[in-house]
């Protein structure tokens, strides 16, 4: 059967996440085709079935300074009210340890990943990047009108930014940063994934000819990145409302 992201594991790697800067490299070390993000070092796994669904947790050990937001439990409780026909064949959720050079060039809350390599096995994966709390969340006073939209999503997460001639600066702490990762990444990286869900393998079936299922295909990852970010806002904005609603969100922390 035709799988897009096995044929190409890299494709839908770039403008994913909120805040990525990627006008840098980040090398591939000679021997090696795994992406930097697939290259983790020194975790535990743990597994959760969650709405008959399994998931893998794949938790990497931080360093210093650093921390994840967000627990196992934390983000199963909340998985668990994501509708489960949105899982598709997502299955890993990495917390992540990103080097110091990444953190430099490609810094983000998180990221999809449409086909992600663990362990000799090929699955979408989100990945949520640890907190340094050594560093700083700056934004430039001068925004697009999506960064400020961005700007005040962060604040409302409970991030207090002090304002000085150039930028808006704010500490790195625990409890804000668990609330955009837990209650606006997560959904927004299902976002994106229940985009390409509803635009290339729901609208087919098993029977259908792979190169239907590959022109829609290179039609999803030829939209620009202004529509995708749409899509997966509204798709988060509208299920957090609905946890609020619902009183399953705040979480108390676990």
């Amino acid at each position: 059967m035709f799988n897009p992201t096995r044929r190409n594991r890299n494709i839908g790697t770039e403008n994913q996440g909120f805040g990525q800067n990627n006008k840098l490299k980040i090398s591939t070390p000679y021997g090696t085709l795994l992406s930097f993000y697939e290259r983790i070092e020194k975790y535990t796994k743990e597994i959760r079935i969650i709405n008959n669904h399994e998931f893998l947790f794949v938790i990497e050990e931080t360093r210093e300074n650093s921390m994840h937001a967000c627990s196992v439990n934390d983000l199963a409780n909340i998985i668990e009210h994501i509708p489960s026909e949105d899982y598709g064949d997502l299955k890993f959720i990495i917390l992540r340890q990103p080097k110091r050079k990444e953190e430099l060039i490609s810094s983000v809350w998180g990221r999809l990943i449409y086909s992600y390599e663990f362990e000799n096995e090929y699955f979408p994966a989100i990945i949520l990047d640890t907190i340094d709390l050594s560093k700083k969340v700056i934004w430039s006073r001068k925004q697009s009108i999506e960064d400020q939209k961005e700007f005040e999503r962060l604040k409302q997460d409970g991030h207090i930014f002090n304002e000085n001639k150039r930028e808006f600066i704010a500490d790195i702490k625990p409890d804000p940063s668990r609330n955009t990762q837990l209650y606006r990444t997560l959904l927004h990286e299902f976002g994106h994934y229940v985009h390409y869900l509803e635009l290339v393998e729901r609208p087919g079936n098993e029977e259908e000819e792979d190169e239907l299922k590959e022109a829609r295909n290179n039609f999803y990852f030829r939209l620009p990145k202004v529509e995708k970010e749409k899509f997966a806002h509204q798709y988060a904005d509208a299920l957090k409302a609905k946890l609020i609603q619902e009183k399953i969100i705040p979480l108390k922390s676990l």
